[in-house]
């Protein structure tokens, strides 16, 4: 029977990505997804005293309570964060800075650093979309590049490295596995500058590979007739308004990584210094903060709905089998590094976020893994890096909510613009985190051994 419960863990997981890939809130879908899972696990059982209405009332909605107290603080003070960034305008003179610096001759680049900048700097990438995209459109025509490519470009700078790989970023999913493994923002720092290199490199190298394509075939820009750009005087903007935007960035990484504050006081010292430096914007501040609040419920909302799925998922026997399977390794740490990076890709593809994905892989195999690296003698840190950067690999399936919100904002479909997105933030880093896993783990087992 543990063969049919598994059948209905993949059952649930297909419909929960058909469901969302055609636009449903995962707030219904989820507990719906969960409810189908359960129902194929009757038959093997649910564990003592569990029924079908208990896997919801009790199962899904501790492990989607559970996620968001633990996690609404840094969602709502990063939404808000980012939402005085950019009603102030700090973030877009900062972005504006960067692009007059570099120019339209290197239109991906002028595109991809802000993205980079800004998701480093601790804003929500959902901001940055919304933030970077007025003016990646200016670029992409002065450059004569067609605006079906720029989605790749954004996606590859707001979901990519900045939220997984860079060492000491602020983004939740470099913050979930330090409570798994005692660890802190800056784990692993080696293997973070060789993991950026690894998946950084290629995906650049990809969108620059796509717009000399396009150049040489011809295909230039086409305006879209859906985009109403929004004209910003910025002859009213101070010179030095640029570092109003710089300077709260700086403040995020100093807090969080070099005294070690938290991301509460991290969030909430680069909330008071944007609001200190943008001070003539005084009128600005309550409105942002109430729209960032808004912002936060619907984020967390998405994400701990998720998660809900995942807690009934992992009281199912054919779960257990599952886990079985990605947990099995012979001990050394190529197959345990391998096997966190197995499971952490396959649940973030599964829900389609990287932060849910995670926190089911490691709520259930993360002290098995850690147990594990303490008996070889492997630095628990190898393991909080290689699942922040395998949560951020197959999240990106089409079914991701971050990426169906930056094609709605391009006005762009899946045909024109997902295939850069998919090889960017998804093909090349799940095969990074193979190899980053594969390579490492043999490199530390040689010297172990």
């Amino acid at each position: 029977m543990a063969g049919l419960s598994l059948v209905g863990v993949f059952v649930g997981l297909g419909l929960l990505i058909f469901l969302a890939y055609k636009g449903h809130s995962t707030i219904w879908i989820a507990p719906f997804c969960a409810f189908i899972v359960a129902c194929f696990s009757l038959g093997a059982g649910l564990g003592e005293g569990r029924t079908l209405l208990s896997s919801y009332t009790v199962d899904y909605m501790r492990g989607a309570g559970e996620y968001f107290i633990t996690w609404f603080p840094a969602f709502f003070l990063g939404a808000v964060y980012g939402k005085v960034m950019d009603v102030t305008g700090a973030a877009r003179s900062l972005a504006n800075a960067i692009v007059k610096l570099i120019g339209p001759k290197f239109a991906v680049l002028a595109v991809v650093l802000p993205c980079l900048l800004l998701t480093y700097g601790g804003i929500s990438l959902f901001v940055v979309v919304f933030v970077i995209y007025p003016m990646g459109y200016a670029i992409y025509r002065a450059a004569n590049l067609p605006r079906t490519l720029l989605p790749g470009a954004i996606a590859y700078g707001a979901f990519g490295i900045s939220m997984t790989a860079l060492p000491g970023t602020p983004q939740i999913q470099n913050l979930i596995p330090m409570a798994y493994f005692d660890t802190t923002p800056l784990a692993a720092p080696v293997m973070s500058v060789v993991a950026t290199i690894i998946i950084g490199v290629p995906g650049y190298l990809w969108l620059e590979y796509r717009a000399r394509k396009a150049r040489k075939e011809g295909r230039g820009f086409i305006e879209d007739p859906k985009f109403e750009a929004v004209e910003h005087d910025e002859s009213k903007l101070p010179s030095w308004h640029w570092l109003t935007g710089l300077v709260p960035v700086i403040i995020v990484f100093f807090a969080l990584n070099i005294m070690e504050w938290g991301i509460v006081i991290a969030m909430l010292l680069a909330i008071i210094t944007c609001c200190l430096l943008n001070i003539q914007h005084l009128k600005l501040f309550l409105p942002a903060f109430s729209a960032g609040a808004a912002g936060s419920l619907t984020a967390i909302m998405n994400t701990a709905s998720e998660v809900g799925f995942g807690s009934v998922v992992k009281i199912v026997p054919g779960f257990q089998l599952l886990a079985n399977i990605m947990a099995s390794n012979n001990g050394s740490a190529t197959s345990l590094l391998f096997s966190e990076a197995l499971s952490v890709n396959v649940l973030a593809g599964a829900t389609g976020s990287a932060s849910g994905g995670m926190s089911i892989a490691l709520s259930v195999l993360g002290e098995k893994y850690l147990a594990l690296a303490n008996q070889i003698g492997l630095n628990p840190e190898y393991l909080h890096r290689i699942a922040s950067l395998s949560s951020g690999g197959m999240d990106t399936l089409p079914h991701n909510g971050a990426v169906l919100t930056l094609l709605a904002v391009s006005h762009c479909t899946h045909k024109e613009s997902y295939l850069d997105i998919f090889v960017t933030t998804c093909l090349i880093p799940v095969l990074g985190s193979f190899v980053l896993a594969l390579g490492w783990g043999f490199f530390m087992g040689f010297f172990m051994g």
